[in-house]
């Protein structure tokens, strides 16, 4: 079977997902997955060989200034003749399947020429069910038309409609444990702004990671580039994190227990319902911007932890492609939620351990 499997780049999320599945995938020899990745530069794609030989397009990203989302800066940086060329030129004509994690040249491509879609990310769980916040009309419409799918997995943190699924979750087979580091991953944000933030508790040590930063240390903060083997390591054994509200992150937090601060990019309406999402179900810590008094009180509050026992949801998933991807989502999320136990912070002195019941 002939695969064509894209993946939205702009966010290290979708491609962390992509790596759980490469993975699972590559231990049928009877798959042959073509990788097409989009939103994000050639160049600043890394850590690439699970791939192989994978495809390139440029298709389309969100720009963002300040940890602010901007429509009009986002207009004036994509090249839409540039996507509507590569979702007219991109040939499908010797694939039996098409995946789209919310990569919208491969979607507008099987939509163009009639072909099914399937649709496998997170975005995919916004189908009505699912909190959501900070929505307006153009949100909600960027958000339906952006990576069109015949059929869909959706992918959260609870399952809030019967067709999603839990996350599926890139983490490498070690044991976790508790160092002396927070962790720090802000992309959206203005570095220098973030350094001096964190440097307000001199007491604490820091690692900031971010692709806009050398390698050095600042008083109780280190910054270091981007690196996937030396980022997975720090989380392995950090005692906290703080982030934004992207879902792959966070979802590997909470398979690991590990405490979590985080705020949503402004005008975001996925991050926006992330941090909903989150505050309802009582997972993390949520602010609004960088604010020393919620840092203050994360930091004093590091032993009290959320965490649930995922699924191998990528295991399942490609065994359900292997085997035509014919069973319907509901079946798959019944099947990967039974037994799910979540263990939550509802308030900032109770701890409640919940049964998901699929």
């Amino acid at each position: 079977m002939r695969i064509l499997y894209g993946v939205q780049g702009t966010g290290q999320g979708h491609i962390s997902r992509a790596r759980a599945m490469a993975k699972e995938l590559a231990r049928y020899p009877e798959l042959d997955v073509t990788w097409l990745f989009t939103g994000r530069s050639k160049s600043r794609l890394f850590d690439m060989e699970c791939f192989g030989d994978f495809e390139w397009r440029s298709g389309l990203t969100f720009a963002s200034r300040e940890g602010k989302l901007h429509y009009l800066d986002t207009l004036r940086t994509n090249n839409i003749p540039a996507f509507i060329r590569d979702v007219i030129q991109l040939d499908l004509s010797s694939y039996d399947l098409i995946i789209s994690d919310y990569e919208p040249v491969t979607a507008w491509a099987a939509k163009l020429r009639g072909r099914e879609c399937i649709g496998i990310g997170h975005q995919y769980a916004f189908d009505g069910s699912s909190p959501v916040a900070k929505a307006n009309g153009l949100s909600k419409t960027i958000m339906r038309l952006f990576a069109p799918t015949t059929r869909s997995v959706g992918l959260h943190w609870y399952p809030f409609s019967q067709s999603i699924c839990p996350p599926i979750i890139d983490l490498p087979e070690t044991v976790p444990t508790t160092g002396n580091h927070v962790l720090v991953y802000l992309p959206f944000e203005n570095q220098k702004t973030v350094t001096q933030w964190l440097q307000t508790h001199p007491e604490v040590e820091f690692r900031q990671y971010s692709p806009e930063v050398q390698s050095e240390t600042l008083t109780n903060v280190t910054t270091c580039p981007t690196d996937y083997q030396g980022f997975k390591y720090d989380l392995a054994n950090c005692k906290g994190v703080i982030c934004n509200s992207g879902f792959e992150l966070i979802s590997e937090c909470l398979q690991w227990g590990k405490p979590v601060l985080t705020f949503p990019m402004r005008g975001q309406m996925e991050q926006s319902s992330n941090a909903l999402a989150l505050d309802q179900l009582g997972l993390a810590n949520v602010c609004d911007t960088l604010d020393p008094e919620a840092l203050s009180a994360f930091l004093q509050n590091l032993r009290q932890q959320s965490s649930i026992n995922f699924p191998n949801v990528a295991a399942t998933l490609a065994r359900w492609i292997r085997a035509g991807a014919t069973d319907s989502p509901t079946s798959l999320a019944a099947d990967l939620w039974r037994g799910v136990r979540i263990s939550a912070l509802n308030a900032p002195q109770q701890q409640t351990s919940k049964a998901v019941a699929a």
